[in-house]
């Protein structure tokens, strides 16, 4: 059995913390939290799964790696405190850890990540022996393993186009829709994620990624952007209202330019109700979500992955395949030698032993 720390209890904590408690080559050895009010609790009901597991969570980090663990599962987030997350997973990988996590977008293509970002890791790698592997859904396997996969099946491909198709109505972090993306701001507002160069910088790994696999050379990585205005007041489940008049749909395309086309590229639509921009894409049976991969060649292959979790919600289910690509690693990375890995390098493997279990 592998020790393993999930270190975060939120979207992606919760969903990990089922996932260690899943696999039959782990077992979970601590939980780590930031809020006081969850230190304490059993690790199960910060999971929402129905039972106990006998791990209280606590915040005390030195306490948790000075028992060195074999793996953590970082899943606290790093959108709004990109620096602090790198300090967390730098010391856990110091600490001898095989470490996975979504957080760090400049590490999704750590070939090609800034020497900021890389350096560090590859530091602590040296001094302590642990590894990083950092993948997720969109960016992750959605814009990845899945669309490589696919384009294998085809006699031609002349492109490739990965599509996040969402309703984010049904997310639960308000802070992240509101103030990163902009939803409910004055159009005139900026977003940090709408940001020139920042959708490429958080989905350009992807991109390099899947030129490096298809062997091809790219001219160039350029950006599109459109958003458009809610018509009418609307009222979330779980954000509260969004105003008439206020950004209520983005769509956006980083591209891979090969040849002077676009030829690899991740496209995003994302909505804060499905009234606004209704002709834009939408999942294909109308549901709140839904990662797309289309191959436009011969024969043209369009593949749809919708995933619910957590009482039918597609934002949940997304985090859970998330999740469940990144602790299903770790039982390879701890058999790999310590280093700093990508989606090419970490294979996607079969649920080789849980067929049927609960």
């Amino acid at each position: 059995m592998i020790p393993t720390v999930v270190w975060g209890t939120g979207n992606v904590g919760r969903a990990a913390v089922r996932a260690v408690e899943a696999q039959p080559d782990l077992s979970l050895a601590a939980v780590l939290v930031h809020d006081p009010r969850k230190v304490g609790r059993d690790a199960g009901e910060l999971a929402g799964l129905g039972r106990t597991l006998g791990v209280a969570a606590t915040d005390d980090v030195e306490a948790v790696l000075a028992a060195r663990p074999r793996a953590v599962v970082y899943a606290a987030s790093g959108d709004l405190r990109p620096d602090e997350a790198l300090a967390d997973v730098v010391r856990a990988v110091r600490s001898g850890a095989v470490v996975v996590t979504p957080a760090l977008y400049p590490l999704y293509d750590q070939r090609g990540a800034p020497p900021e970002f890389r350096d560090p890791v590859l530091a602590a790698v040296a001094d302590g022996g642990g590894s990083l592997f950092v993948s997720g859904v969109d960016p992750g396997w959605g814009n990845d393993v899945l669309p490589l996969l696919i384009s294998g099946l085809g006699s031609t491909v002349d492109a490739i186009r990965c599509q996040e198709i969402f309703d984010y109505s049904t997310y639960d972090q308000e802070e992240s829709v509101r103030h990163l993306i902009g939803m409910g701001h004055p159009m005139e507002y900026e977003p940090l994620m709408l940001a020139p160069s920042v959708p490429t910088m958080v989905w350009g790994g992807q991109i390099r990624l899947m030129a490096r696999a298809l062997d091809v050379q790219l001219d160039d990585i350029r950006e599109t952007l459109d958003r458009r205005a809610l018509d009418t007041t609307v009222r979330t489940r779980t954000m509260g209202e969004f105003a008439a008049g206020t950004q209520g749909a983005v769509r956006f395309e980083v591209q891979g330019i090969v040849g002077g086309e676009p030829r690899i590229v991740v496209e995003h639509v994302t909505r804060i109700h499905p009234s606004c921009a209704p002709d834009w894409p939408t999942p294909p049976d109308g549901g709140d979500g839904a990662h797309r991969v289309i191959i436009e060649g011969r024969p043209r292959i369009e593949v749809t992955v919708e995933a619910t979790d957590e009482d039918e919600n597609r934002s949940a289910g997304g985090n859970a395949t998330a999740v469940g690509r990144l602790v299903n690693a770790v039982d390879w990375l701890v058999d790999a030698d310590p280093g700093l890995y990508d989606a090419l390098d970490v294979p996607l493997r079969p649920a080789a032993g849980r067929l049927g279990r609960k």
